[in-house]
């Protein structure tokens, strides 16, 4: 899972409901074919494909990557062990995406605030 500090070197994700696959690779750090194969190899990742084979993903999709990242990159998971990771603990997961989402929004509201101050 991604601990605060894992979330703290990522951007801030908008407040969108679609996001292309330049800017979930922006927002992520991660690739677009490193996305595109993620796809392949995670059955909990499939962003809305629309007109022209495009790919749309919800904010949802992005915490999920950026979970996905966290176990593969900072955990030094493999592949296998990721999905096995993330298909055994199916309702942590859940809880944890919430609690990536609240701390989301919280930092947006103290963005938010702080402009508000100026």
């Amino acid at each position: 899972m991604l601990e605060p500090s894992h979330n703290d070197e990522l951007p801030t994700i908008p407040g969108k409901r679609y996001f292309t696959i330049g800017e979930v690779s922006e927002l992520c750090l991660v690739k677009p074919h490193v996305l595109r194969y993620w796809e392949q190899e995670f059955p909990q990742l499939s962003p809305v494909k629309r007109r022209g084979n495009r790919r749309y993903y919800q904010r949802q999709d992005v915490l999920m990557i950026r979970q996905i990242r966290g176990l593969l990159y900072d955990e030094g998971f493999t592949i296998g062990g990721a999905r096995q990771r993330l298909s055994g603990e199916a309702a942590q997961d859940d809880s944890t995406q919430y609690k990536q989402l609240i701390r989301q929004t919280i930092a947006e509201l103290e963005e938010v605030l702080l402009v508000l101050r100026a």
